[in-house]
């Protein structure tokens, strides 16, 4: 199970924010920009924010966003991009990313989505569908576009409904009409209209489109174009009308038809003014609003009423409300939205959406930053059934809605930093501080927007600092000094979260690409070890010092921005391996050497900017895709393939086929990849921009047959329609086929000196068990996000600081790389060296602590805030705004904004979150108290906030998913079993599923106690015999409510479907049932009173068929829960069940004992957990309820099963812990359990003995340890029993000859000797406690026998002549000597001689005690003769004739035989 939390670093500047789209539902509104992220702004339905702000970001795209499209059931939205990538996330907290697919090459670039009516057919009935606009120009005149039916679930093409030239202008508006058969209409700029049909049919995803011709009766021409020029253009709902804004007027025309119904000016309102009559007067744009009057029935004259609202561009809006009959049109203005009086920057956009009874406004306003242009949006809210007051009664103008609030993306979070001023090229400029404050000299923060970023990594381990690049050309590095000892050095020691910042001044405009090289190769003349790259809007590139902060090179060779920083591979060699790769807008891509500071290759003529390239290092080959999103012909996408050593151009490859044979270019490098991969640096590319592949089955045959790797690509950060791709380490693929995020292949090693290619064979054993344990990633320029694997973390546990990358060197170093790593050491100047010294902590404590400082949440219990900072020194960072995340499917994110408010309301919204968020810091909690004792307070303190406490403090927020925390139970960490096992004790109360929650009006059955009052019995019987008839009727309604009852908790036990926790653990439907199951049984054992009493009826059998189906992730937890809850709870519902269950789990285990094929590793170690679990917990239990049932079902395998049959080691395994567990319910059938260990070590039966003769002796040799009535000789060789319970005629002692396996001796040991007479006439009958304690004399020759019942010491001298043992005769035999043993101190006289004596004598003393024993049943007399049997007395010898007889230890006395 995957368990990754997310912690987001935002920079002090806000980021810019192009609005390209906008959708808003009642409780949210959703802006798309152009980078690609999408905000979330909540908007409460009932109570609008005054200043609304967004608390989300949704990262899943890096191309402009296109579409956003809201769906209601369930709530989630649809968004896609210009790169033909599609995401859908859930509507509701924490919007994750639910499903992320890219559409097929041929469809095109989407544009428009709308939703479909649902379908007659049951499949498209669960699953809402899509209709999804595409198109692509073939060449400046001719345009191709398709309409694709997606299911809006999985993001599956079901089908094509258009592919082909379309009769109009792209379309810009889209609607769909119902009826009886669905169509999608299409309207363009000019208004012409378009209606394509929407039929069924099958997934063509992957397949050639169905090409349609243009006189297809698929698409009808309707309208012709409107008279004079079309401002904009919006549909109706249903698609029936459309209307046309115009500069003066609005035309309302009939789709079918092409009729003009009517038509109204707009001279003389706020839309149209006469000082408005320039371009920002013009109209923007237009939307039908739909709810209330417009949902209203038809008439019988055919009247409909609409709403329409029309914006210009300074974003005032009219409201109108149109009537449109069959023979009437009417229109009304009913209020207007003022326009924007004041705006600053160098321009805008606006856009409307509804939000139920209100209008949104979204404006884009733009200023200019060191030359490149920044936008910052901002949201208001107008209400259309609240109107201003001072407007209402002003006849000459219309009413002015209320705006209910106003605000932007720049608030409180975000803060002005200090800004630097342009320096010369070799200045840096260094600050270090304890805190980074935002008024560090009072200086504005112009310029301080980030345009590109990334982050840096020790050793992969964890991240140690950002680096931001912006767009004033400045580059800032912060490092964490508490991350790594090593980079003290930078601004001073100390283990607290301290910042530590650095310059690097020079360029003169927006940075677009870093990157950050370990030099492989060393040189004397060189004395830098680490190589910071960045590219510029400037159009050169600059290779700085890391370390020392000096300027090395500047580089002029791109005439056009750069845009890309590509590092080698991790199996490039030298001299490759120390060059880099940059790609610009001017089609030019190059290789410089960091050696040589030079340029060594140049690869010239590509017809456009190469947006994705990747990096073959082993046979040295480029692959750079030119590719055109708006484009699909063959002319529209090139890919070029380059020999990286000779510079020369291998093959070009032209249309829809280049950008498939790119991406069988990659995955041929990526499907080699080893487990724990390495990447050759770190660069600023974004994990989004890695393509999706759709199919990665075949990957898996030959994961092992090659060892390339996929190069690192980086790209550029910018609002570009263009979208760069990058490959950042190899693309692994888990044991399922799918993806995994891009950054979950990166690692980092720091000083791999690698230079040639036997010392990279020999570097890859190394290698392979690297793990990144941390993942860091930039989705988008200002924003890092952290994700931290707890498996991977945990994983750690022993890991030592020593550095591995020094050992590897110097294991696999040649006389050259001691060499060079003599001249560092003896070099003056601070180099990479400093940072491989070791820590005085652990590795593991490191990344703890790390993990703590981010994924804590800070500032809400200040106590233990203290306590962290105190004990664990464990810090809030500063520095930066940190703020929480989720990760989504195949590398997307959902970060927070900054501010502890909205990682509250996450907190609070989504049960899952709490579940894995809490699951990870009381696991590390609990991993650093056995760690470090000096953290057991802070460690506890955590560990109990996040369990219990947090719930008191903030008592709104979500109780934990149970069933995420179920699925945790296995986990191979002991201190995340405990973590899950912790928070799902303390969240079940609060968070029962409702149809298993005890119905509190409905009080459980409870039995009367004598104290109870008869006379409100009596009177409740009475008033219910009055109202008989009624009793009867309404127990008849019980009985359908139980029958309801019964089938909600069936269907909530075997529901699988709209589990969203299921994609967040990466689980499917079956995990779902089986983690229902799970939970369930659990309550049923542990909270019995708060869940419905037949719940245990129903969870049991589909408790045991879970641990029967030999899921490795539950089938060990079902048993576990059945063994604990047997005797209490499971016990009473299988009742004569138990025997047949026992017998199944028997024949599982010889299923699971078989031998495995050579390739089943991982389900043999399933096997061998699952063995464990029935052998060692499910089965003693069901040996305990059943004992009986028991030793019949193992009797019956003797013969049923082979003599080499596991079962009987199993059997034998199962009874040792039954004697361990409960000996008490096993000391009346000691005979069956003697008999049966004896006969599994027959000699008649080599074959069984051979392989049970271990576990038979250690059965053994456990049962005379516990039951002090068997007994061993010193030489193992014989064996004597004595009957602990049964009828005081028939006591006997027998004893065994363990070699030949043989009963030799039968010892009387029945009442009173020399007493028979008042034996046989006692009419004694019941059982009674017979032989206490056993004990072979030290020659082997005697037995020694002690009986409670009746304080006797019973001796016999047991033959060994050899005419003795031949004659085998099983006569009882009496004993040889007899000695009363005197009551001790102390002493019952319930079971003292002179009872038993005077009970046989009828004694009228203790007359009532043997009439009221008369009375007991059988059972009631068994069950309290072994309450009162006593295991604890013991016989030892003393010298050769005395014995001591003890009592728990204490001696009772010594008697000489």
């Amino acid at each position: 199970m995957k368990c990754h939390s997310v912690a987001a670093l935002w920079s002090p500047s806000p980021p810019s924010h192009h609005v390209t789209a906008a959708a808003a539902t009642p409780a949210a509104l959703f802006t798309g920009a152009a980078d690609g992220t999408v905000l979330h702004w909540p908007l409460d339905p009932a109570s609008p924010p005054p200043s609304p702000r967004p608390t989300s970001l949704l990262c899943a795209h890096a191309a402009a966003i296109t579409a956003l499209c809201p769906l209601p059931t369930p709530a989630s939205l649809l968004a896609s991009c210009a790169a033909g990538v599609l995401s859908l996330f859930s509507a509701s907290a924490p919007l994750r990313c639910l499903r992320r697919r890219s559409l097929p090459p041929w469809a095109g670039s989407p544009s428009l989505i709308v939703p479909l009516p649902s379908s007659s057919s049951s499949s498209s009935a669960s699953n809402p569908r899509v209709a999804i606009l595409c198109h692509a120009p073939d060449d400046g005149h001719r345009h191709v576009s398709s309409v694709v039916v997606v299911d809006a679930r999985t993001l599956a093409v079901l089908h094509t409904a258009f592919h082909g030239p379309l009769s109009i202008a792209p379309p810009t508006a889209i609607a769909v009409c119902g009826g009886d058969a669905v169509s999608v209409v299409l309207a363009d700029a000019q208004g012409r209209v378009q209606v394509v049909p929407v039929s069924e049919g099958e997934s063509v995803e992957g397949d050639s489109p169905r090409r349609l011709s243009m006189s297809s009766s698929s698409s009808i021409v309707s309208m012709d174009s409107a008279d004079g020029r079309v401002e904009a253009v919006t549909l109706s709902d249903d698609g029936k009308v459309v209307a046309l804004v115009l500069k003066m007027r609005c035309l309302f025309k009939c789709v079918a038809e092409g009729a003009v119904l009517g038509e109204v000016s707009l001279v003389g309102t706020s839309l149209w003014k006469d000082d408005m009559a320039g371009e920002n007067g013009c109209i923007a744009g237009g939307l039908f609003l739909s709810g209330g009057e417009c949902e209203a029935p038809v008439s019988d004259g055919g009247v409909v009423v609409r709403r329409l609202v029309l914006w210009s561009r300074n974003g005032a809006a009219v409201v109108y409300r149109v009537t449109i009959g069959s023979t009437s049109f009417e229109l009304e203005a009913a209020c207007e939205i003022p326009g924007i009086l004041s705006t600053q920057g160098e321009g805008w956009t606006v856009q409307f959406c509804q939000s139920d009874r209100r209008l949104v406004r979204v404006q884009s306003l733009s200023y200019k930053v060191a030359g490149s242009l920044l936008w910052k949006p901002v949201v208001s809210i107008w209400s259309m059934d609240q109107l201003e007051q001072n407007t209402v009664n002003n006849t000459e103008s219309l009413p002015s809605s209320k705006m209910l609030g106003e605000g932007g993306l720049q608030g409180e979070e975000f803060r002005s930093e200090p800004l630097y001023s342009q320096c010369d090229s070799d200045n840096v400029v260094e600050v270090s501080s304890p805190m980074l404050t935002s008024t560090s000299n009072g200086l504005e923060g112009f310029g301080r927007t980030v345009s590109s970023s990334m982050v840096l990594s020790e050793n992969s381990y964890e991240p140690y600092a950002v680096v931001y690049g912006f767009h004033n050309g400045d580059i800032e590095v912060i490092r964490f000094l508490n991350v790594s000892p090593a980079a003290a050095k930078f601004g001073g020691g100390g283990i607290y979260p301290h910042i530590s910042e650095r310059f690097f001044l020079g360029h003169k405009r927006a940075i677009l690409c870093l990157a950050a090289h370990y030099m492989h190769a060393h040189s004397d003349s060189r004395k830098f070890h680490r190589a910071l790259i960045s590219g510029s809007l400037d159009c050169t590139i600059r290779i700085w010092d890391l370390d020392a902060g000096t300027l090395l090179s500047v580089m002029h060779h791109h005439v056009a921005p750069v845009k890309q920083i590509i590092l080698p591979p991790a199996w490039t060699h030298h001299p490759w391996n120390d060059c880099f790769l940059s790609v610009g807008k001017d089609g030019l891509v190059a290789l410089v050497s960091l050696e040589t500071m030079r340029v060594e290759r140049m690869f010239p003529g590509h017809p456009a900017y190469a947006s994705m390239v990747a990096w073959e290092g082993v046979k040295g080959y480029i692959a750079c895709l030119c590719r055109n999103l708006h484009s699909c012909n063959d002319s529209g996408s090139v890919l070029y393939i380059w020999d990286l050593k000779t510079g020369a151009r291998e093959r070009i490859i032209k249309g829809t086929a280049s950008q498939s044979v790119f991406e069988h270019f990659c995955r041929g490098i990526s499907k080699n990849a080893v487990t724990g991969s390495i990447l050759g640096g770190t660069t600023s590319a974004s994990c989004l921009l890695v393509p999706i592949f759709k199919d990665t089955s075949h990957l898996q045959s030959h994961a092992n047959k090659r060892s390339h790797e996929i190069s690192s690509v980086s790209t550029k950060h910018h609002t570009e329609n263009t979208v760069s791709v990058a490959f950042s380490g190899p693309t692994m693929y888990d044991i399922k086929g799918k993806t995994p995020a891009p950054d979950e292949a990166l690692e980092y090693h720091g000083d791999s000196s690698i230079h040639d290619s036997g010392k990279a064979i020999s570097s890859h054993s190394v290698n392979k068990r690297r793990k990144c344990l941390i993942k860091c990633s930039c989705p988008y320029p200002g924003i890092a996000s952290l994700r931290f694997d707890l498996t991977a973390i945990m994983s750690t546990q022993g890991m030592t600081n020593n550095n591995s990358d020094r050992q590897w060197r110097d294991h696999l170093g040649c006389e050259d790389g001691k060499a060079s790593s003599q001249s560092r050491n003896s070099d003056g100047t601070s180099g990479i060296h400093e940072m491989d010294s070791p820590s005085r902590e652990s590795l593991e404590g490191r990344l703890l602590r790390f993990s703590l400082c981010f994924l804590h949440l800070w500032d809400v219990d200040r106590e233990l805030d203290k306590l962290l900072v105190d004990e664990m020194q464990v810090c809030k960072p500063e520095g930066c705004h940190i703020a929480t995340g989720v990760v989504g499917d195949r590398g997307s994110f959902t970060l927070t904004c900054p501010g502890k408010e909205a990682t509250l309301q996450l907190w609070k919204s989504s049960a899952e979150f709490c579940a894995m968020r809490s699951l990870s810091i009381v696991s590390l909690a609990q991993r650093m108290i056995t760690l470090s004792r000096s953290c057991t307070n802070a460690s506890s303190a955590l560990a109990a906030f996040y369990t219990r406490h947090f719930a008191e403090k903030v008592p709104d927020i979500k109780p934990p998913s149970l069933q995420l925390l179920v699925s945790f139970w296995q986990h191979p960490s002991e201190h995340v079993r405990m973590a899950a096992r912790s928070l799902f004790h303390c969240a079940a109360p609060r968070s029962i599923p409702e149809p298993l929650r005890m119905n509190k009006n409905r009080p459980a059955d409870l039995l009367l106690s004598p104290s109870d009052n008869m006379n409100n019995l009596i009177s409740a019987v009475q008033s219910a015999s009055v109202s008989s008839y009624g009793q009867l009727k309404a127990d008849g309604q019980n009985i359908d409510k139980d029958d309801c009852e019964t089938a909600d908790i069936n269907a909530w036990l075997e529901s699988f479907e709209s589990q969203e926790w299921l994609s967040w653990i990466g689980g499917t439907s079956q995990d779902a049932v089986a983690s229902n199951i799970i939970v369930a049984a659990a309550l049923v054992v542990w909270y019995p009173s708060i869940v419905k009493a037949k719940l245990a009826n129903l969870v049991v059998n589909e408790l045991i068929k879970l641990v029967m189906s030999m899921n490795d992730r539950y089938s060990s937890t079902a048993a576990e829960l059945l063994a604990e809850g047997m005797e209490s709870t499971w016990k009473a519902c299988l009742g004569a069940d138990i025997t047949h269950f026992v017998s199944d789990v028997l024949f599982q285990i010889e299923c699971l004992s078989a031998a495995p094929p050579s390739s089943a590793m991982h389900k043999t170690a399933v096997a061998v957990t699952m063995r464990e679990a029935l052998v060692g917990t499910l089965l003693p239990s069901l040996a305990m309820a059943d004992i009986m049932g028991f030793f019949g079902v193992i009797e019956s395998q003797i013969w049923a099963t082979s003599s080499d049959s596991p079962v009987h080691v199993a059997s034998l395994k199962t009874l040792i812990r039954v004697v361990r567990g409960a000996p008490k319910a096993l000391a009346p059938y000691l005979d069956k359990a003697i008999s049966y260990i004896l006969h599994t070590m027959d000699p008649s039966n080599l074959i069984m003995r051979k392989a049970c003769i271990i576990s038979s002796m250690m059965a053994l040799r456990e049962m005379a340890r516990v039951f002090p009535m068997v007994a061993l000789n010193e030489s193992m060789t014989s064996l004597a029993v004595g009957d602990a319970i049964g009828e005081i005629h028939n006591a006997t002692i027998r004893v065994y000859d363990i070699e030949s396996v043989t009963k030799i001796r039968i010892l009387d040991a029945s009442g009173p000797p020399g007493l028979p007479s008042l034996l046989a006439g006692s009419s004694n009958t019941t059982a009674t406690i017979l032989i206490t304690a056993l004990s072979f004399s030290p020659d082997g020759e005697g037995l020694v026998a002690f009986s409670e019942n009746g304080l006797m010491i019973r001796w016999w001298s047991l033959g060994t002549a050899w005419w003795e043992r031949l004659s085998r005769s099983l006569t009882p035999i009496q004993c040889t000597k007899l000695i009363y043993v005197p009551p001790w101190e102390g002493f019952s006289p319930n079971t003292a001689r002179l009872s038993i004596i005077s009970s046989i004598l009828g004694h009228d003393k203790r007359g009532s005690s043997e009439t009221k024993t008369k009375e007991l049943e059988g059972t009631d007399n068994l069950k309290l003769l072994l309450h009162n049997l006593d295991l604890s007395y013991r016989l030892h010898w003393v010298g050769g004739k005395a014995i001591r007889l003890t009592r728990h230890g204490q001696e009772l006395g010594t008697f000489q035989l």
